[in-house]
């Protein structure tokens, strides 16, 4: 494509193919078996899911735990929203979080980073919590995502083609979880917003 610059191809035993490119309209951003998982599009769902969060629950945001940090986009957009907010980022691949430094600034956010499988990773209550554990387009289930770990927790779910299916069944299973679930549909994904 013109204007599409391939800046770095490397290969993962948990994500297989993964590239950094660069093009003139997205910017640069991480790809896995060609999915965007980190920057350009990614940056824009992001932005529009985090524009939701308005409410007084919000105002009060100083604990942030990322579940599937991948290159650190989610990262960055909340450092900018919450400056003051201690961020832990959990990422089971490591060439992900390398990517990350060299190509999206990743360390540059004050990220508490912890390289481990989120479904085994030990955490406490927090006031955000975001779960995005994807491995290329597979969605990983992370069990205690619910009402004990956060005040708010945002699920993200791929919601294009065959995916639909899938992200509204999940929707309906977390109504059961949570009181308050606010679904939103960025471009390609269906967010979930929820609080207990």
């Amino acid at each position: 494509m013109f204007g599409t610059k391939i800046l770095a191809e490397r290969s993962s035993k948990y994500n297989k193919n993964i590239r950094v490119v660069r093009s003139l309209g997205l910017g640069t951003y991480i790809q896995v078996n060609g999915l965007t998982q980190s920057g350009g599009v990614v940056e824009q769902i992001w932005k529009n899911t985090l524009k939701k969060l308005q409410t007084e629950k919000t105002l009060k945001i100083k604990n942030i735990l990322i579940l599937g940090l991948g290159g650190g986009t989610v990262a960055k957009l909340l450092r900018k929203k919450y400056p003051d907010a201690k961020i832990t980022g959990v990422e089971i691949d490591p060439i992900m979080i390398e990517l990350g430094k060299k190509y999206l600034d990743l360390d540059k956010y004050n990220i508490d980073i912890k390289i481990e499988d989120a479904r085994n990773y030990k955490f406490g209550k927090h006031d955000l919590v975001i779960v995005d554990t994807y491995l290329g387009n597979k969605v990983v289930e992370v069990a205690g995502s619910d009402t004990a770990i956060g005040k708010i927790v945002i699920f993200n779910r791929l919601y294009y083609g065959g995916n639909r299916p899938d992200a509204i069944k999940f929707g309906k299973k977390i109504e059961k979880v949570f009181s308050k679930v606010t679904w939103h549909y960025p471009v390609a994904n269906l967010m979930f917003i929820c609080e207990p």
